[in-house]
């Protein structure tokens, strides 16, 4: 069958179940939108008011969805303003298609107008990437592009695609999607019998999890081992949700603003296994003391992985869930009581709490309220900084996907636009903004996007008039010298999100919040709390970088 080759990515996304994706036009990409414009009616596209937007809510949209997701761009500035998204779904592993159109082919490396060599670009930030300059080579590069993108593990691929293989005929057979490859285990049998022996031995054990879990979907089997060995739990920023947080044996965070008790039982364990975590900066503070008392085991499907940051005792190459359904059957049910009352005792002896330090709502506060006043399917995602923190240590979460963050960039900015892909992903669940002012002013251009969705984001602003977690880093360890944190900044978030067609409300206590945020679920379309909190609420405690337990600051 003959079809154009815009025609053929429209196919190809049906066949590998899109129904969505987000982006932005432009010359380059005509014929693409324009077959778009056909297939209306099976696909619908998000109008974006930037890329980056659009490459922040395919990635919120695959991360709360689990499927894969997808932006358009044009050429140049088109291509070029993914980028950003594209590293942040690359840093945390989430499977996204990225396709663009560039221009024609006779053009290309003539310095034509919005030319740009977006494979090179984004070569370092990718899975793989693919320039399709020939019509043959159309529907190999997109199929493996989501072959690519979910398969092992997950990640973000390109395909950039002249405009003129956009516009020309090519022969389509239809396929379906092949079942991926698994990563088979390496010495199986005495892989799992080892696992399944420093489990068995353990006298004060702890799991470690990360996104690895939530990749592979491996939450239950975890709840499974924790309940049957009754191993203590600890997560990574991007593990949260998926151990339900009301459980005892779930100690929450650890790393640099994880809780006192579960950075203690790291400390003190004698086997750790980590499970889908790579032990990055920010949760090895300083490498070579991590669990320096324990036999420290890891099952990652990434080889690359393994004593990459920390040096293991034994390893499991593949996928989590597989590791784990294969480890349960050989190990014994077990009780840790002395254990786990230990660890309880630390929680008692360094609480989490927020110190309010001024007027105005305190931060713990409007997160425990926003999570007593919804149900346990509502949705979390949250910008970059203190607040960010904030929610990792406060949001009760209790189910996989249900909290949504960007770990490994780090991107200010990234919270709209991922909840409107999370929005978009899951039109009947509730889904909170939780971001800063300093977050806020990297892409709150993306309020138009919610508005014309009528989506039904609420997004809490914890504003306390400065960059707040760099701020905090300078009253710390900069001697009190405020360079380029306090921005003087005299927007009025109410009337900003009335003018994008939205509601807003202002808080200056936490009566004022309750209030605000008790009318904004029962109002349509996004609504915008601006929360004034104190300029000296920190995120504590805090292990400073390089440091080890023995010198958190909880003041």
């Amino acid at each position: 069958m003959k079809i154009t080759g815009a025609e053929l990515i429209m196919k190809i996304l049906l066949e590998h179940g899109v129904d969505t994706v987000f982006g932005y036009p432009g010359g380059t990409a005509l014929v693409i939108y324009d077959e778009l414009y056909k297939y209306r009616d099976k696909i619908t596209h998000v109008l974006t008011a930037h890329e980056q937007g659009a490459a922040h809510a395919a990635d919120g949209y695959a991360r709360a969805t689990g499927k894969t997701g997808v932006a358009f761009a044009t050429s140049g500035p088109g291509a070029t303003n993914l980028v950003t998204g594209i590293a942040t779904a690359y840093m945390d592993s989430i499977p996204t298609v990225f396709i663009t159109a560039n221009v024609g082919n006779s053009l290309i490396g003539r310095d034509a107008f919005q030319e740009v060599c977006i494979t090179g670009i984004t070569f370092p930030i990718t899975k793989h990437n693919y320039f399709v300059n020939k019509k043959e080579d159309l529907a190999d590069a997109l199929r493996n592009a989501f072959r690519v993108a979910n398969e092992g593990r997950k990640g973000p691929v390109l395909v950039d695609i002249t405009k003129d293989v956009t516009a020309a005929m090519v022969e389509y057979q239809p396929a379906e999607m092949l079942p991926l490859k698994k990563i088979s285990i390496q010495n199986e049998e005495t892989k799992i019998e080892k696992f399944a022996r420093y489990i068995n031995k353990a006298q004060r054990p702890v799991m470690f999890i990360g996104g690895g879990v939530l990749a592979s979907g491996a939450s239950g089997k975890v709840k499974e081992l924790m309940e049957k060995a009754d191993i203590p739990v600890v997560s990574s920023l991007m593990g949260l949700g998926c151990m339900p947080s009301a459980e005892e044996r779930y100690l929450g965070m650890i790393g640099m603003h994880g809780s006192y008790a579960a950075n203690k039982a790291i400390s003190e364990a004698d086997m750790i296994l980590t499970i889908g975590s790579r032990f990055s900066d920010r949760v090895a503070l300083n490498p070579e003391s991590f669990g320096k008392k324990a036999k420290i085991l890891q099952i990652d499907i990434d080889k690359s992985e393994i004593n990459k940051n920390v040096y293991v005792s034994e390893s499991i190459v593949g996928d989590c869930k597989d590791a784990l359904e294969m480890i349960l059957p050989q190990v014994d049910s077990a009780q840790h009581r002395e254990w786990i009352a230990e660890i309880m005792d630390w929680n008692r002896q360094h609480p989490m709490a927020v110190k309010n330090n001024g007027t105005g709502p305190n931060p713990q506060d409007i997160i425990e309220f926003m999570c007593d006043n919804t149900d346990r399917e509502t949705i979390f995602v949250t910008d970059v900084g203190q607040h960010q923190m904030w929610a990792a240590q406060y949001v009760k979460q209790t189910n996989p996907r249900n909290f949504i963050s960007s770990g490994g960039l780090g991107t200010m900015g990234f919270g709209y636009g991922a909840a409107i892909g999370a929005q978009m992903g899951n039109p009947d669940k509730r889904v909170i903004h939780v971001t800063g002012d300093g977050s806020l002013h990297m892409n709150l251009q993306e309020a138009c996007t919610a508005v014309s969705q009528n989506l039904p984001i609420i997004t809490v602003i914890f504003n306390n008039r400065v960059l707040g977690m760099v701020y905090q880093w300078q009253t710390a360890f900069y001697d009190h010298r405020y360079s380029q944190t306090t921005p003087e900044r005299k927007t009025d978030f109410v009337k900003l999100i009335e003018a994008f067609g939205g509601t807003g409300f202002k808080a200056d206590s936490k009566e004022e919040f309750e209030e605000a945020f008790c009318k904004a679920l029962k109002a349509e379309g996004p609504v915008w709390i601006d929360c004034r909190i104190a300029i000296d609420d920190k995120v504590l405690p805090m292990i400073p970088n390089g440091k080890t337990i023995d010198d958190m600051l909880f003041e």
